[in-house]
């Protein structure tokens, strides 16, 4: 299931989309992916022709929604069985506030942070002073470095590390022209890396595949650091598929929580599809372990 109304619709769409490539490539033997797409309108389709979900209980098994988690709901009442991120750990992943009170009861931290919403000039003030104002605000709330993001359909666009006011400023002008919403976060130098986590996979209650996407050497007592702490993270959330944690350690051995994202990479190059290579493992081996889990 892909698409639904709201901000995340085209990256709904491409992550549906890469799940139905995937899955037909690897795994068409065993599985037949059909596409369910819900537009802008709130119209359902089955493989490009309108459908009312009811009729969805004799034309499918299983369903995997990357659309919002309250669609599910409707799987739910027709006895369905789904994979889907629930509405409070896509409210997690997407609220960084709520994330950050959410993990105190286990003692991560997570760099401080500000959300600047969409600029508006009713709202904000002349568009030329916005920059600096808001930089002002920043400025008295934590110190540099700082990593300047706006929330763009491609994710890798407007990022900038800010080491002085002056840059800062220009950042959040690059960030007001994209016409987003802008996360103006706390730089903490040390060595970065991701935690992939699977309940079940290979009889073991939460796998933890090993460090990807890492930037640094890590010992094996931070290696273990991690795992443990990336284990810990996906059952206090309630992970039910998968968790992707990303971390960074600083030079005096604390660790913060960067991110999380509920869906995995499934591209052949992605860190995700390198840390399963590393253990002899392949992306739709743990693909048909997750439909078959549930």
């Amino acid at each position: 299931m892909r698409g639904g109304a709201g901000k995340h619709y085209k990256t709904s769409l491409q992550k549906g989309g890469e799940i139905i490539a995937h899955i037909s490539e690897k795994l068409g033997d065993k599985y037949k992916p059909v596409d369910i797409l819900i537009d802008k309108n709130h119209i359902w389709h089955f493989n490009g022709l309108p459908v009312n979900p009811g009729d969805l209980v004799n034309k499918i098994d299983i369903a995997w929604n990357t659309t919002h988690p309250s669609l599910s709901n409707i799987l739910d009442s027709l006895s369905i069985p789904n994979i889907r991120t629930g509405s409070f750990f896509y409210t997690l992943e997407n609220n960084e506030e709520m994330l950050r009170e959410h993990l105190k009861s286990i003692d991560v931290d997570m760099p401080r942070s500000l959300l600047l919403s969409v600029y508006q000039k009713d709202f904000d003030g002349p568009r030329e002073k916005y920059p600096i104002k808001k930089a002002k605000e920043i400025f008295e709330r934590f110190s540099s470095p700082w990593v300047v993001k706006s929330f763009t359909e491609d994710t890798s666009m407007g990022i900038h590390l800010a080491k002085t006011f002056p840059e800062l400023v220009v950042a959040i002008d690059d960030g007001v022209k994209h016409g987003k919403s802008i996360l103006v976060q706390e730089f903490i130098a040390g060595k970065v890396a991701s935690v992939h986590t699977v309940p079940k996979f290979r009889d073991e209650e939460i796998y933890a595949f090993p460090l990807g996407n890492s930037f640094g050497v890590f010992s094996f007592n931070e290696k273990e650091k991690l795992f443990s702490l990336a284990r810990d993270l996906h059952r206090h959330i309630g992970a039910r598929h998968y968790l992707k944690s990303d971390f960074v350690l600083n030079p005096k051995g604390k660790v913060c929580l960067l991110q999380i994202e509920f869906t995995p990479d499934l591209k052949p190059d992605s860190h995700f599809s390198q840390v399963c290579e590393s253990v002899g493992a392949k992306v739709h081996h743990v693909v048909e372990h997750i439909l078959e889990q549930v």
